[in-house]
């Protein structure tokens, strides 16, 4: 059996006193690796050993809380941020929850506290994070390239020959779909079953991207391109440099922007926003959209000189409700993941609850079905799953007469009710809800709730 690696912590903290009492808490856990740095400079030195978790004093020597979670997550989103700080300042907490910080901490006599329960449960999730990447290269060497998507239908099975003909090769890609059907899963499945493996995949959504900052997301930019730009930041093509860059929702991708991109893709070389020396790099292109692109085309919302470089290997993805009893497996395959992440006894659909899934169009495709059972495992009483549990309507699920709003709208709708009226009151509302305040943090940061 392997050992358990040692879960990595920063503390970065210049108050003497307070760094070390930091360390000695967090350090309790035989299984913890603490660090300490009192300036900013030196944390951001020694990122490159990949710490799992960082508590970020919000008023440093060198510099303020902001800026150096913004190069953080630049460099490591993956790892988690709590921001520490010794004013409670709400503004301050929701700007720097929405830049990516975990939480946002006072200090106060139950701050320690606090924070180790956010590091025991941040390390649960990476130490599971870690188990079921080694038991998906355990499924991938076990059961050979594709298999990671699942799905016995002939559709699918054609997807996974697609899947291997693409890795073995650097042909773009272009993977099309509904929404919700896995085409980051898909580009994914290709880049990690390629001789690029052990290189960057980088992805991009077009369509979460301002359309004033697409071009210096791609391309990055140097120190005074632009008011904010306070230091030359790499783009997303040299970021993915030897690797992969997966550009999701192309079609959303500006006409002026597109004769950009079509311009650096046959140069292989990009100029930063404001520079004026060519960079080269060499990456692995596959692209995503569930519009028809030729129909954009033909639009003259999409150039067509590009259309044909991005073209390459087409995989179409078939929506789920053509996927016959695909549903089934894939839906006792979240059921299971979801037991074994949360700590649950197993549970199994009846009959009935069966024969609803199949009849039931998911509209919303695998998401939708992912989240469906997840919360209908949330719900049923006993080990069984019943019909009941399953929160489907035909179509969608619906929040009043005559309203067509899906259970994550209802949730967000529900939860910006009471925070409007508790005028933004976030442990108000997670009182009354009875949800933890980080996850109403976490939809602020992800602007899917407002505060005024």
């Amino acid at each position: 059996m392997n050992l358990p690696l040692p879960f990595k912590i920063f503390v970065v903290e210049d108050n003497e006193w307070y760094g070390e009492l930091l360390v000695h808490r967090l350090g309790q856990n035989p299984n913890h690796s603490v660090h300490r740095f009192t300036t900013a400079r030196a944390c951001l030195d020694q990122l490159g050993e990949q710490p799992d978790f960082i508590t970020l004093d919000y008023s440093l020597p060198d510099a303020k809380g902001e800026q150096v979670l913004r190069q953080i997550k630049e460099r490591l989103p993956g790892t988690e941020v709590i921001v520490i700080s010794g004013q409670e300042d709400v503004g301050t907490a929701v700007s720097m929850l929405r830049q990516g910080a975990y939480d946002y901490l006072v200090k106060d006599e139950n701050t320690l506290d606090r924070l180790w329960n956010i590091v025991g449960k941040v390390a649960q999730q990476v130490s599971l994070r870690r188990e079921n990447t080694q038991l998906r290269q355990h499924i991938g060497a076990r059961f050979g390239p594709g298999q990671a998507i699942l799905g016995e239908h002939a559709s699918v099975q054609l997807v996974h020959s697609l899947i291997t003909k693409a890795a073995r090769t650097t042909i773009t890609v272009s993977v099309s779909g509904e929404t919700g059907t896995g085409k980051e899963l898909v580009a994914k499945a290709i880049h990690f079953q390629s001789s690029r493996a052990a290189q960057p995949f980088v992805a991009v959504n077009m369509a979460a991207i301002p359309r004033e900052l697409v071009e210096s997301e791609l391309f990055g930019h140097e120190k005074g391109a632009f008011t904010g730009a306070v230091a030359r930041r790499v783009g997303r093509l040299e970021e993915a440099n030897g690797g992969t860059l997966f550009l999701d929702e192309i079609a959303d991708l500006d006409l002026s922007l597109q004769a950009k991109l079509l311009r650096v893709l046959q140069e292989r070389e990009v100029t930063r926003v404001g520079g004026s020396q060519a960079v080269g790099f060499d990456v692995r292109l596959i692209v995503a959209t569930h519009r028809d692109l030729l129909a954009e085309v033909q639009a003259g919302r999409f150039r067509e000189d590009l259309y044909y470089r991005l073209l390459g290997l087409p995989i179409v993805l078939p929506p789920l409700r053509q996927r016959g009893t695909d549903i089934l497996l894939l839906a006792e395959a979240f059921i299971r993941e979801f037991c074994l992440l949360n700590n649950l006894p197993p549970r199994i659909l009846t009959d009935c609850a069966r024969t609803r899934l199949m009849e039931h169009p998911f509209p919303g495709n695998v998401r939708e079905l992912k989240a469906v059972v997840e919360l209908a495992t949330v719900l049923a009483d006993g080990e069984q799953i019943e019909a009941n549990d399953l929160p489907l309507r035909p179509g969608r699920a619906t929040i009043g007469a005559g309203s067509q709003l899906s259970l994550r709208d209802q949730t967000t709708a529900i939860v910006q009710n009471c925070l409007d009226e508790m005028n933004g009151d976030v442990l108000a509302v997670a009182a009354k809800l009875r949800i933890g305040k980080s996850t109403i943090y976490r939809m602020i940061q992800q602007q899917e709730l407002r505060v005024s």
